[in-house]
């Protein structure tokens, strides 16, 4: 259940994944600050100390993630959301420096018992892809997703 990814064009990455529970269960894992707090903190020794999300269109959302004094943060907008199947928002990371906007649609399918998710990225150029690719980002999602799948979604 390891995540892959392809890139597709100049700009895109498609990033796939299955995880072992219902969609509407993934959908909340990836909406609600105190779950996305719990799971979504990249390599061990990394926190997300602060989880701002407002999951509606028009909403906004603010991530900062630290280890040992440094850190970097990642914002966005949501465009829309389709509970529980599909989110589209725009993000900016900075590393310190704002990367170019990133528009990403994340779909959740059902699959058996569990959901096969499948994010695409639209980065606005080859460059700004390939800079992305190189941060190591695909090794650190991957973290925390099998994190996130290895909570068993206890969402209580």
């Amino acid at each position: 259940m390891t995540l892959t990814f392809e890139t597709e064009g100049d700009t895109r990455i498609i990033v796939r994944r299955r995880f072992a529970a219902p969609p509407a269960l993934v959908w909340r894992a990836h909406t609600e600050p105190a779950l996305i707090q719990r799971w979504c903190t990249g390599p061990e020794g990394w926190t997300m100390p602060v989880c701002l999300c407002d999951p509606r269109p028009g909403g906004s959302f603010r991530y900062e993630w630290a280890k040992d004094g440094q850190g970097f943060y990642a914002t966005g907008e949501f465009l829309s959301l389709e509970h529980p199947r599909r989110i589209v928002h725009v993000e900016r990371m900075f590393l310190p420096d704002p990367t170019p906007e990133n528009q990403v649609t994340t779909e959740f399918h059902p699959d058996g018992t569990g959901t096969r998710m499948v994010m695409v990225m639209q980065l606005p150029d080859a460059k700004t892809r390939e800079i992305m690719l190189a941060t190591g980002m695909m090794e650190g999602m991957e973290v925390s997703y099998a994190r996130m799948d290895g909570q068993a979604f206890n969402l209580a």
